[in-house]
C-alpha cells in the first residue's frame, strides 16, 4: 500500500499563490510519487479543482458540517464539497476541537456524514502537552477513536486515522520516532479490533512533519504517512516529503 501525504493548507493561500505552489507541485512530483492530496480553505475549491484537473494530487476539504442540508449559516455540507471533486475531509482536528468546541460525538457524526456522501474522511486525534505529561496518551486518543468506531464501525475500513500530538502541531515540536510509532501501533491494534479490514487503513502522523524528519518517520512500521501543515505550503519541502516516502 502507498504511503499518504496530505497537505493542510489551514488559513492560508491567495489566488495568486495557489497557482503558482500548485503549478511547482505538479512540474516536481517523482514519476512514482505516493498518493498525495491538499486540504484547501473551502473558498479556492474550485480554483484547486481546476488546477488540479488530471493530475496525481487528490483535493481534499478542512471540515465538513454533521448536517445534510438546512439553516446551518456557514456550514458546507458533504454533498457540496463532493461537488466540487473533494475526496479527502480532515474531520476533529485539534484546532477544531480547541478554538470550536467539537466534542468526540460532533466528530463521529461529522464522519459519519463524510462517509454518507463518498468521501475520505481523516479523522484526527491526538493529546495535548498536559495529557501527554500526565501519562493519557493512550486513554486519550483511544477514546477519540472509540467514538468515531461506535457510530461508524460497519464503515470503519473506508476512514483514514492522523494522530496529531497537539503540542507538536505549529510548534516546532516534533514527537520522537518511538513515540509516534508507539502511539501510532495503539490505533493499528484498537482499528484491528473493530474491522477485520482494518489492515487497510492508513494511519498518518501529524505533528509538524517536515523534510528533515520525514524519511525516518514513514519508516515505521505503523506510520503510513503524514498529515502535513507549514511545510505544505513550500513546494520544495512538501515535494521532499513526498520523495521520502517509500
Amino acid at each position: 500500500m502507498k504511503k499518504l501525504i496530505v497537505g493542510n493548507w489551514k488559513m492560508n493561500g491567495s489566488l495568486s499563490a495557489n497557482q503558482t505552489l500548485i503549478q511547482s507541485l505538479l512540474t516536481g512530483m517523482p514519476a512514482e510519487a505516493c498518493h498525495v492530496a491538499l486540504c484547501v480553505p473551502s473558498v479556492y475549491l474550485a480554483q484547486c479543482q481546476a488546477l488540479l484537473a488530471g493530475g496525481f494530487i487528490d483535493l481534499g476539504a478542512q471540515d465538513l458540517s454533521a448536517h445534510e442540508s438546512g439553516a446551518f449559516t456557514g456550514e458546507l455540507s458533504g454533498a457540496m464539497l463532493k461537488e466540487f471533486g473533494v475526496r479527502y475531509c480532515i474531520v476533529g482536528h485539534s484546532e477544531r476541537r480547541q478554538h470550536h468546541a467539537e466534542t468526540d460525538t460532533l466528530v463521529a457524526l461529522k464522519v459519519q456524514r463524510a462517509l454518507a456522501c463518498g468521501l475520505t474522511p481523516i479523522v484526527c486525534v491526538g493529546e495535548t502537552l498536559h495529557e501527554r505529561e500526565a501519562g493519557k496518551t493512550e486513554e486519550v486518543v483511544k477514546r477519540q477513536l472509540a467514538a468515531v468506531i461506535h457510530v461508524n464501525g460497519h464503515c470503519i475500513s473506508e476512514i483514514v486515522v492522523a494522530y496529531e500530538p497537539v503540542w507538536a502541531i505549529g510548534t516546532g515540536k516534533t514527537a520522537s520516532v518511538e513515540q509516534a510509532q508507539q502511539v501510532h501501533a495503539v490505533l493499528r491494534s484498537q482499528l484491528r479490533a473493530a474491522s477485520n479490514l482494518a489492515g487497510r487503513i492508513q494511519i498518518l502522523y501529524g505533528g509538524s512533519m517536515n523534510a528533515g524528519n520525514a524519511a525516518l518517520l514513514l519508516a515505521q512500521p505503523d506510520i503510513d504517512g503524514g498529515l502535513v501543515g507549514g511545510a505544505s505550503l513550500k513546494a520544495p519541502d512538501f515535494l521532499s516529503i513526498i520523495s521520502s516516502a517509500p
